[in-house]
């Protein structure tokens, strides 16, 4: 009689939500889900499957030279389901979830099944292509932001003509002149990489080079697009108030240039379709910035009969509910109003109070997806940041949600965000999330020591494998998985 323990091989133990190890991917209700665990050959004396007070023993399914793969069926009704596996070993009982082999179950790292929810097939293990489109390449030069032509956050804007030129620490109004037709032109090149979606920054009307600072929601920038009509001079050193950035003025706020920009837009994703590529936009609509026609800080749209009055100037303007104005009698020129982390050229939107800001930026997400656009869907910057509470929050996103997937149901809502996502991935809000906390953040301690929230250096991260491995596997475990 043996009295040696048993041998469990963990490191032969794997599920997750692959095709292989569960059929179908994303089940509607009812629809019977095959789910499989996999582990060493002639090494598990027995296996269950648990979810929702069931503890059913699998069978083994299939077997290879090295492993038994061992599956189950789960009905789902209109609830998430959660499930992990038991597995037994002589007296030995562990369990396994997201996080791996454990000794006791944790229902934080269950499996989970939200019966429903559907991601668009192309998205799935795609290869997504991010543009920073003025440092991408410049296909019209007529285009480019031309010296002293505007003050942003207290300098004059600048071309820069070298392109190897490292950009300077503040560099925000430096532009390199990267634009769509640019895009369009390296086309085929994209395609050649093996590219299968392009993403791209901020594309709409704003002052600075990353434009996560919207001055126009409804306009593809025409620096980034076509400039039809340029009228206008540039400011100088001796003179750098906007009132007078007549240039600027003219090409950012003249609808004959916006029209002919969204032209371009529509154009250039067209093109991407006709090499089977898709297009994902970048939605900015926790904030604006302070060049935005609402508010119109820089007085750009005041002396257009095209335009209304902006909330900075005017109490009675039909923006000021966009935003929450601390001084309810600031005005002309108000400028208590509530910013992003306090940044006042990044006015935050005040969604609760106004109904219209609700339905205009819920308009323009369709808009974009639908013809003639055609975009792909849309990366969401700061997401779980929008409005003032949690809970409003999550009902702005589930009409979202519901808003593109019915003008667009193959649209792609991937979401910024750090920490948990699981709250806003039940299938009903974003599809996914942007992986900082398990690829980005790891990889950049392991690589620096460092990453980009902390001025922070340590040393034992880096080069460690370890340290890499449990910050993925910890992370990338609260997804659907």
């Amino acid at each position: 009689m043996s009295l040696r323990e048993p041998i469990l091989d963990e490191r032969a133990i794997f599920s997750d939500a692959s095709k292989q190890y569960r059929s179908p991917l994303e089940p509607e209700v009812n629809e019977p889900t095959k789910v499989t665990i996999r582990t060493a050959k002639d090494n598990i004396d027995a296996v269950y499957l648990c979810y929702t007070g069931k503890h059913t023993k699998l069978v083994v399914e299939k077997t290879d030279d090295m492993f038994d793969y061992y599956s189950g069926t789960i009905i789902p009704t209109n609830k998430i389901i959660e499930y992990y596996f038991e597995l037994n070993v002589g007296k030995l009982k562990c369990y396994y979830n997201k996080k791996g082999v454990t000794r006791e179950p944790d229902s934080y790292f269950n499996f989970k099944l939200v019966p429903g929810f559907k991601t668009p097939d192309w998205a799935k293990g795609a290869v997504m292509y991010q543009i920073f489109t003025d440092r991408f390449y410049n296909g019209d030069a007529s285009n480019d932001v031309v010296n002293d032509e505007y003050v942003y956050v207290g300098k004059l804007a600048k071309k820069v003509d070298d392109w190897g030129k490292f950009p300077s620490v503040d560099g925000i109004r430096e532009f390199y002149g990267g634009d769509l037709q640019g895009i369009i032109n390296k086309m085929d090149y994209l395609a050649d990489l093996g590219v299968e979606v392009i993403y791209l920054n901020p594309i709409f009307v704003s002052p600075s080079n990353h434009k996560y600072d919207t001055q126009d929601y409804d306009s593809v920038d025409p620096h980034l697009g076509k400039i039809v009509l340029d009228e206008g001079e540039p400011l100088s050193i001796a003179n750098m108030d906007n009132n007078f950035a007549s240039k600027y003025i003219s090409r950012t706020t003249k609808k004959v240039n916006l029209d002919a920009s969204n032209d371009l837009f529509a154009i250039l994703v067209e093109e991407a379709h006709k090499r089977n590529l898709r297009v994902i936009l970048d939605g900015v609509f926790n904030h604006c910035g302070s060049f935005n026609k609402w508010l119109d800080k820089e007085k750009f749209y005041e002396n257009s009969h095209e335009y209304e009055k902006g909330a900075y100037t005017a109490a009675d303007s039909p923006y000021t509910t966009f935003f929450y104005f601390h001084n309810k009698s600031g005005w002309p020129n108000n400028n208590n109003y509530d910013g992003w982390w306090g940044y006042d050229t990044l006015p935050k939107l005040n969604f609760e109070g106004s109904p219209k800001l609700y339905d205009y930026i819920i308009k323009t997400a369709k808009k974009w997806v639908s013809p003639p656009y055609n975009a792909d869907g849309w990366r969401l910057d700061v997401a779980a940041d929008l409005g003032y509470t949690k809970e409003f929050n999550h009902q702005f996103w589930k009409d979202f949600r519901y808003a593109v997937k019915t003008a667009n149901p193959e649209a792609l809502i991937l979401a910024e965000h750090y920490g948990d996502p699981h709250d806003w991935i039940q299938g009903d809000q974003w599809d996914s999330v942007m992986n900082y906390d398990a690829f980005m953040e790891p990889v950049t301690w392991f690589l620096t020591g460092m990453e980009k929230h902390s001025d922070e250096y340590r040393q034992d991260l880096v080069g460690n494998h370890r340290a890499f491995f449990d910050a993925m596997t910890h992370n990338m475990s609260r997804f659907h998985f």
